[in-house]
């Protein structure tokens, strides 16, 4: 199986969108008891709360369940259960190292790492474009997929 947590500030907009469109999207493949697959904040700003407006129109308009999703802390020990910690931004991916004690194993990248035009996901808490963070997300997925494919010979 693989484990993929995917990473951002507060995990109610960029890391939760990223969740459930690799969810759907593994599914849609007939894929999804081959992976198993998380959301998590570097901070404990909005633990407990759930996803944010903006995600939702976006999980709603596609018919993705993201129902009982609520903002998670990602800790130390997570590391030893997990194959991939997906960021969307530099700094979640400084945080990530910092609180999973390192990266000893290569284990964290940015998801927009794997597309051919690599930069950040812009956090539509500040920009307010759902729309661009969806487009990019789903760039991303498609890419990591196509990387996963090529390491993992069982998918």
């Amino acid at each position: 199986m693989i484990r993929i947590m995917f990473v951002c500030y507060g995990n109610i907009c960029r890391s939760p969108m990223a969740e459930f469109l690799m969810k759907d999207f593994v599914k849609k493949k007939g894929l999804e008891d081959k992976f198993y697959i998380k959301s998590s904040a570097t901070s404990y700003e909005e633990i407990g709360h759930r996803v944010y407006g903006g995600t939702r129109v976006i999980l709603d308009r596609l018919g993705i369940d993201y129902s009982g999703k609520v903002a998670e802390k990602l800790y130390a020990d997570d590391y030893d259960n997990f194959d991939y910690f997906i960021g969307m931004d530099e700094s979640n991916r400084r945080n990530m190292v910092r609180q999973l004690n390192g990266d000893k194993e290569g284990k964290v990248s940015l998801l927009l790492d794997y597309t051919k035009n690599p930069r950040e996901v812009a956090d539509p808490w500040y920009t307010r474009d759902f729309d661009l963070t969806y487009r990019d997300i789903t760039e991303g997925i498609e890419a990591f997929f196509e990387f996963l494919k090529k390491h993992h010979k069982d998918i």
